[in-house]
């Protein structure tokens, strides 16, 4: 319990530094997906948006399969996600087997996916939802009140990022703010299909050659993958980079 309060605590300081910064909120969501994994009791993590169409979209998750599985619900408009930015509040849901009634399509995508259970939280700025942090689980269970206090923090602290991304500097719009970030997600995308292609590596792996290579430079992540998109960045150069600099184990 020590242990897992001293992440808590180091998990939250570490992002209440960020906010204060310039910071790059796809990374900054980028990290909060794979915190909730390292803090709660889930598989994996996701976030969707909705942009100023209220069209929702995938921004950030924490493994290949997640984000599959989030673009799934929302191509089907089918799924607790879905139902979760459209009421604003948490739907949980312990076995998904057992609630296939309500979603049969996404019970089927995501047995396939070997995920049985989710837990949908609000991304709420007062009675306005802008998206929904998803937490997947590979075996059926509820999460406890406290994993689902820590969740729903991380949700919030996440629609502060969104909505304060260089407010300080420049008034934007909400829609603005989200559509930079979607934007950045699409670029993202696509430079890690150029990565995976030449790495032949899966694209979790070419997410985190993206990453590193970003940080290890000091640049923003959307910007390293704009260069790798249009080429001004050679896809080996940064494969070659973050091989060089992994530690070793």
């Amino acid at each position: 319990m020590v242990e897992r309060e001293r992440r808590l605590i180091k998990a939250f300081v570490g992002l209440a530094d960020t906010l204060v910064d310039d910071y790059d909120v796809a990374d900054l969501l980028h990290t909060m997906v794979e915190q909730c994994v390292d803090l709660l009791d889930v598989a994996a993590a996701g976030l969707t948006l909705s942009d100023e169409r209220g069209n929702l979209l995938v921004l950030a998750s924490s493994t290949e399969q997640a984000r599959l599985l989030e673009l799934f619900q929302l191509d089907t408009d089918e799924g607790p996600c879905v139902d979760c930015v459209t009421t604003g509040v948490p739907v949980l849901v312990a076995d998904i087997a057992a609630e296939a009634h309500r979603w049969p399509r996404f019970a089927e995508e995501a047995a396939r996916d070997g995920f049985a259970s989710v837990h949908a939280l609000p991304l709420r700025l007062r009675k306005q939802t802008i998206g929904a942090l998803n937490l997947f689980g590979h075996t059926a269970g509820e999460l406890s009140g406290d994993d689902l206090d820590v969740g729903q923090a991380l949700a919030d602290t996440a629609t502060v990022g969104i909505l304060q991304e260089r407010a300080i500097r420049r008034a934007e719009t909400l829609s603005e703010q989200l559509q930079t970030a979607l934007n950045s997600r699409v670029i993202i995308e696509q430079a890690k299909g150029v990565l995976s292609a030449q790495g032949d590596i899966g694209m979790d792996d070419a997410f985190q050659v993206l990453r590193g290579y970003s940080r290890g430079n000091r640049l923003r992540l959307s910007e390293v993958a704009r260069a790798l998109v249009e080429r001004e960045l050679d896809p080996a150069v940064a494969l070659a980079f973050t091989t060089a600099t992994r530690p070793s184990r």
